[in-house]
């Protein structure tokens, strides 16, 4: 709206229109926006926020909408709930929003807008202007870029971001000020609200900028200030080389050197096989001349049986393999059946795609087709999609994405909305499960409940009653026939137009089993706002995966040759501190069934599960309710979600206190008929005690004893009294050393 003065020639006669000038002497700003101003304002300022006003039951009888998802419903509560308490329109400063927010009257979350600063002044003036709502005529943000969207930064340096908002009617505005900013990694980079980042430390992480529903990242990197030799940088094995050390030069992090054969062969064995070499496969290993013996060492890894073992733990983990709540819906011979069928499935080196296709699209008997035990434990009986865990289950197992909290509002860290939630929970609406007769029997059964010829398969919005019909996450229409199954189509979007996305989380799952760390962590949780920490090499990996037709044993074959896979875990000056950027190997406890395995294997004493063949091995347990007080100690997965964060490799005084004073592990070092006893046996002179020290030695630790270990060994066997007490001791310091339980 302008205000304009009109210039009139003085006459008596009749003025000419062409006369007149037009010209502006002032302007009056427009009315604020509530959805593209006021809802940012409030998100910024922190008022809807779980910890304020946006938790489920609001705070001190005001709640919003968290982070402003349904801002419908904020308007609603600010401008008419409570009589319109809150807002003065004819004196806008006197508004209770105002006064509390400026801490003008007292408030619980104290001031969070400071008297006459930019943002009271745009509440102000929305206020005054009569509080308009929700026109629906708004524009709406379409894109949202930060900058500098890259830039390396000098420890101390400082920098000012800067976020620039594009609108569907073209318009572009700075909304740096109404941008809530966040770094990846707060020890690197720290950044405030203003947006104003410093570097803190060496290293690289990103620099989040949220703007309503959209999210844009910028990646900051500070060198260590050193020179060093490039050199070390060109000792390339294959691709995933050439992407790590580039990145590793550029932050000026120095490379660990080649782990040597013993430390290759004990991880590379625990890593496809989730056993441990034996010695006499050690000793062979370390005398093979062959140059290619590492590459020849991992082809034969992969055609284990023991492999086939490991990989069905690995699967049944993420497909939830367990027994329903109710064991009448679904007992241990479903599970074990389930079982059965995925490690036929490894066995015969099923491409991923077409694996996860058979599971999300399985139908019928449980007992028929053990695929269905997915649906049981996910849809369950509450055979509605809306409510049951499969919706949040299929993202995360599948493409790795974390919609879950999108159910009940707009997700925070990402552009999903809660319609887009349950635009995907529709593609589950018709799965149905009841009881039904198989060829084997009564049994759980899932069956696809198509509706009327003039109804639409779809999913019920809570907040606005609308429903739903199945769309993919990106939001392109999904064209469904009268008896078509819906998640065909999911199926087909997730292996075409997402294909990377779904390779993409197949291979962070598998880069973090082999390294360590994720190249986006936590491991199943990708999105914009998340971006990996290699993005060349995952685009990299991610092309291999796919052209390779999803197939794992090929992605394995490209991680694990790789050098930096074979580096070795012991650090240099200046790697000490990286756990990012795979400069080293990095060390990690054994997974619980792995590490129990191997105390077996190496005492020769099994152990007893109940109901299952003695010498059964914790990986070949079809599910977690198998009792043992050691695998629930150590973190084994209970496969209630598909978090990968079932599954827990933290340490425990609870875990010391089983190894060093448990009677289990005692009884199986001190057995006559295991190992100790028969080898102490087999030495029947101290011209063989040597011998027995290398086989202890090899069996736990992968290796032989080191000259100082060794000379110390011998220093306390001639003072020990009694052999056989003396070798227990040993063997026992072994199986409790922090190398025995880890994988290095």
């Amino acid at each position: 709206m302008m205000l304009l003065l009109l210039s009139l020639p003085v006459a008596t006669h009749a003025v000419d229109p062409t006369s007149i000038t037009i010209s502006t002497i002032s302007s009056v700003p427009p009315i604020p926006s509530f959805v593209n101003d006021i809802v940012p304002l409030l998100t910024k300022s922190g008022c809807n926020q779980g910890s304020c006003h946006g938790k489920n039951d609001g705070r001190n009888g005001f709640k919003l909408s968290l982070r402003g998802y349904a801002p419908d419903w904020d308007w609603e509560r600010l401008v008419k709930e409570s009589r319109g308490r809150r807002l003065n329109l004819a004196a806008p400063d006197q508004s209770l929003l105002l006064k509390k927010a400026s801490g003008a009257v007292p408030h619980g979350g104290g001031a969070l807008i400071v008297a006459d600063s930019r943002g009271y002044r745009l509440l102000r003036d929305w206020i005054a202007s009569g509080a308009p709502g929700i026109s629906g005529q708004e524009p709406k943000v379409t894109e949202l870029s930060l900058s500098p969207e890259a830039q390396t930064l000098a420890l101390g340096e400082d920098r000012q971001l800067t976020v620039i908002a594009k609108f569907s009617d073209g318009a572009a505005r700075d909304v740096t000020w109404l941008t809530q900013f966040f770094s990846n990694d707060g020890n690197v980079i720290e950044v405030n609200a203003a947006g104003n980042l410093r570097a803190a430390r060496n290293g690289e992480t990103s620099i989040r900028a949220h703007f309503q529903s959209l999210v844009s990242t910028a990646v900051m990197t500070v060198p260590l200030a050193h020179t060093i030799d490039s050199q070390q940088y060109r000792a390339h094995n294959n691709f995933v080389d050439e992407h790590i050390f580039r990145k590793l030069e550029q932050l000026r992090i120095p490379v660990s050197p080649a782990g040597d054969d013993h430390q290759f062969a004990r991880r590379v064995f625990l890593d496809l096989t989730g056993t441990l070499p034996t010695a006499d496969e050690l000793r062979a290993f370390a005398a093979d001349a062959a140059p290619d013996k590492r590459a020849k060492l991992i082809d034969a890894l992969l055609e284990r049986p023991e492999f086939v073992d490991y990989w069905t733990l690995f699967y049944s983990d993420l497909f939830q393999n367990r027994r329903e709540r109710d064991h009448d819906v679904r007992g241990a011979k479903d599970v074990r059946a389930m079982q059965a069928w995925l490690r036929s499935e490894v066995a015969a080196n099923r491409p991923w795609d077409q694996l996860a296709r058979t599971v999300l699209t399985s139908a019928g008997s449980v007992t028929d087709n053990p695929a269905v035990g997915y649906y049981v434990v996910t849809v369950g009986e509450k055979n509605n999609a809306d409510e049951s865990e499969v919706v949040a289950s299929v993202a995360q197992a599948f493409i790795g994405t974390r919609i879950g909290c999108a159910q009940c509002h707009n997700h925070p860290l990402e552009r999903y909305t809660q319609d887009d939630y349950y635009h995907f929970a529709a593609f589950f609406a018709a799965v149905k499960m009841k009881r039904a007769e198989s060829k084997n029997g009564g049994a759980t059964a899932l069956t696809i409940d198509f509706p009327k010829p003039q109804e639409k398969i779809s999913a019920r919005q809570p907040r606005t009653g609308q429903m739903m019909e199945p769309q993919a996450l990106d939001r392109v229409p999904c064209a469904l026939g009268e008896k078509d199954d819906p998640r065909v189509k999911l199926a087909d979007w997730m292996t075409g137009p997402n294909k990377e996305q779904f390779a993409g989380a197949m291979v962070n799952r598998l880069w973090k089993h082999f390294l360590g760390t994720g190249m986006v962590e936590p491991v199943d949780d990708l999105r914009a706002s998340n971006p990996p920490s290699h993005p060349e090499l995952w685009n990299a990996l991610v092309k291999h995966f796919i052209e390779h037709n999803y197939d794992l044993k090929s992605l394995m074959r490209a991680i694990t040759n790789s050098r930096t896979y074979q580096l070795s875990a012991d650090t240099v000056s200046g790697n000490g501190t990286d756990l990012r950027f795979y400069s080293h190997f990095q060390a990690r406890r054994l997974p619980a069934e792995v590490l129990l395995d191997a105390v077996c294997q190496s005492t020769e004493r099994p152990e007893p599960f109940a109901g299952y063949a003695v010498g059964t091995r914790a990986i070949q347990l079809p599910e977690p309710k198998v009792d043992s007080y050691f695998l629930s100690q150590f973190g084994r997965s209970d496969r209630v979600t598909a978090c990968a964060c079932e599954r827990k490799n933290d340490l425990s005084v609870t875990q010391l206190l089983h190894l060093q004073c448990g009677n289990e592990l005692w009884e199986k070092v001190v057995s006559s008929e295991g190992r100790l006893g028969r080898l102490l046996k087999e030495a029947a002179t101290a011209a063989d005690e040597p011998r027995l020290i290398d086989e202890l030695f090899l069996y736990t630790l992968s290796r032989l004893p080191q000259p100082a270990e060794l000379q110390k060994i011998q220093q306390s066997r001639q003072a020990a009294e009694n052999r056989d007490e003396f070798f227990q001791d040993l063997l026992w310091a072994l199986l409790n050393s922090k190398e025995f339980s880890f994988n290095h």
